[in-house]
């Protein structure tokens, strides 16, 4: 069993900047990811522009220099690996943290070993954990819930099923790459959160027939050649090869639940300490977007990114070092 000062779950940019920040304070530090770093960027869509600028989205005191504001997908993993080298942060990849339990250490069991910790810091983002449809067919090997290359999907009939900027994403690469989009929203407008930059562009081929958009619209069931639709309280059927059902994600509940952590039933926000970040369980903290709860759209990297300055300060009063 491998003792260390401070473990963090997950290798997203809000954990390395954690352990970045910890690392800084002198404790033995180590980062533990069931992939590789920032696995859930490297699963983003190939071509994916981000939101933010590059230098929200830097951490550890490294800029993130490009020649223009927004970086892709590529430009953050080349970063991120790069401030990995520089900060001397250790990551264990493809390791997946099984249990947590607490005496008076934390007793951290993976797939790959044991570790003793005297602070914790779970990091473990939502990406992985995506809302499913609760219809028949849901499961059908041709229903996914991440978007990835449009290629593929040449010529056939695809259903994209949400109205935020994922959806929207996916739906503007599969009509360039000549599939028959249809996209179906529950709500009777277009989303506020949708980039003001891609808005016109995805309502220009609404309007000229070239994608086709149905607001007020559920999926009812899916089949292998077809999906049925209510829209606008009428039943419809359409053609469909593949369902993209761009519904948001979530955080592992039953994960933070398994090591004692308090969550709001409603909101699905965990119990912790806004100036710390400590839970309910003491010296197990959180940082990132699952401190939001079910509302993904209130944490981002370039927020999330500060949770492990705030960790590293409240753990430094506790050693006395601050």
């Amino acid at each position: 069993m491998e003792y260390i000062d401070a473990l963090i779950i997950g290798g997203g940019p809000c954990g390395l900047s954690a352990a970045i920040e910890l690392k800084k304070r002198g404790l033995k530090t180590i980062v533990i990811e069931k992939g590789n770093i920032v696995n859930a960027i490297f699963n983003y869509p190939t071509h994916q522009t981000f939101f933010s600028t590059s230098e929200k989205l830097s951490i550890g005191d490294v800029p993130f220099i490009i020649e223009g504001r927004k970086p892709k997908r590529n430009q953050a993993l080349v970063y991120y690996r790069e401030v990995v080298k520089r900060s001397g942060i250790q990551v264990r990849p493809f390791e997946t943290v099984e249990k947590v339990e607490k005496d008076d250490l934390f007793q951290v069991t993976t797939s790959k070993g044991q570790y003793q910790a005297k602070y914790v810091v779970a990091a473990t983002g939502y990406y992985d954990q995506p809302n499913k449809l609760e219809v028949e067919g849901a499961n059908l090997p041709k229903v996914m819930h991440y978007f990835k290359e449009a290629h593929p999907y040449f010529d056939q009939d695809v259903l994209v099923i949400g109205g935020k900027n994922s959806a929207v994403d996916a739906a503007l690469a599969l009509h360039k790459a000549g599939s028959r989009v249809t996209v179906s929203y529950h709500g009777t407008s277009y989303s506020k959160s949708i980039k003001p930059w891609i808005l016109p562009e995805f309502d220009g081929l609404v309007r000229n027939g070239e994608i086709t958009m149905l607001f007020d619209s559920m999926v009812d069931r899916i089949t292998e050649n077809r999906v049925e639709l209510t829209v606008n309280d009428q039943k419809e059927t359409i053609p469909n090869q593949f369902v993209f059902a761009m519904i948001g994600y979530h955080p592992d509940h039953q994960f933070l639940t398994s090591m004692g952590i308090s969550i709001d039933q409603v909101s699905g926000r965990p119990t912790f300490d806004e100036q710390t970040m400590e839970t309910n369980v003491d010296d197990l903290y959180i940082a990132g977007v699952i401190a939001a709860g079910n509302n993904a759209n209130e944490i981002f990297i370039e927020n999330g990114r500060f949770h492990g300055q705030q960790i590293a300060e409240a753990i430094a009063k506790k050693e006395g070092t601050a």
